[in-house]
């Protein structure tokens, strides 16, 4: 299940990684990450404290879930990057003549 939901995910990332799409990225990580949690919770009949268990470190901090070998995909790992401006290199299709 999580390989095919990290494809989504990856797929969805690249697709809008040219979007203003920040926030968006980050409730839609919190949102399925949620999602996967609930879902493993009913699963392997686990109560919070079996998930906060296992899914921090000795330090207190929050580690992706995974299964495995295979880990939840990070959103957030995608660098939103911008299109250069084109100005001048568009071509401009009314400007030409018609030699009709």
């Amino acid at each position: 299940m999580l390989i095919r939901l990290n494809q989504i995910m990856r797929g969805w990332a690249n697709y809008f990684k040219h979007a203003v799409c920040k926030a968006t990225r980050s409730s839609l990580a919190s949102f399925t990450w949620h999602r996967v949690i609930s879902w493993w919770m009913a699963l392997h009949r686990w109560k919070w404290k079996d998930v906060r268990r296992r899914l921090t470190d000795h330090s207190g901090r929050w580690q992706r879930p995974s299964a495995d070998g295979i880990e939840l995909f990070d959103l957030q790992a995608v660098a939103v990057t911008r299109y250069r401006y084109r100005g001048n290199t568009i071509p401009i299709p009314w400007t030409r003549l018609n030699y009709a």
